[in-house]
């Protein structure tokens, strides 16, 4: 039998368990049919690239299967009507790898690092800090360029060339 990779994306008000409620079902769904899921992976509650049907986070599971196609257009039509289901994905490969995903195996080195990296450099983080002294460098070049800050007595130059 052939195999596929299905990621579907559930909305973000539904529990873990409500995911893998899903896959249980395409799961016997499958096995009526005479296929199977090779593999079985839950993402957790990602952020979406954009808005869909007014979520902005989904929950997100990868699911290894052999089967039919179909079984697989079955499961399409069903993942279809089921209104949990945001968005899936169903690609046929040629073997099902039995290692963690990309996105798995990315989160367990984040976890043994325990950071997220370097923090950035920010606005004013050259060494030094601002304080008193930069506030008056910074009024007396202000006086330099535009005279004093009462900006002429409130009279307009206009009125000065007439």
């Amino acid at each position: 039998m052939p195999f596929y990779e299905c990621v579907l994306i559930a909305r973000n008000d539904v529990t873990q368990q409500q995911v893998e409620g899903v896959a249980d079902t395409i799961a016997t769904q499958l096995e009526g049919e005479g296929g199977s899921i090779q593999k079985r992976e839950y993402w957790g509650l990602r952020s979406l690239a954009y808005r869909i049907k007014k979520n902005r986070k989904g929950h997100y599971m990868l699911l290894g299967l052999d089967a039919q196609p179909a079984s697989i257009n079955e499961m399409e039509r069903q993942l279809n009507l089921n209104e949990d289901v945001l968005r899936f994905m169903t690609i046929r490969i040629e073997a099902i790898d039995e290692a963690p995903s990309a996105i798995l195996s990315r989160k367990s080195d984040d976890r043994e690092r325990g950071f997220r990296g370097p923090k950035p450099a920010g606005r004013f983080d050259s060494g030094r800090k601002r304080g008193y002294d930069d506030r008056e460098e910074f009024r007396a070049r202000g006086e330099r360029e535009e005279g004093p800050r009462g900006g002429g007595g409130g009279r307009s130059e206009m009125a000065e060339t007439e």
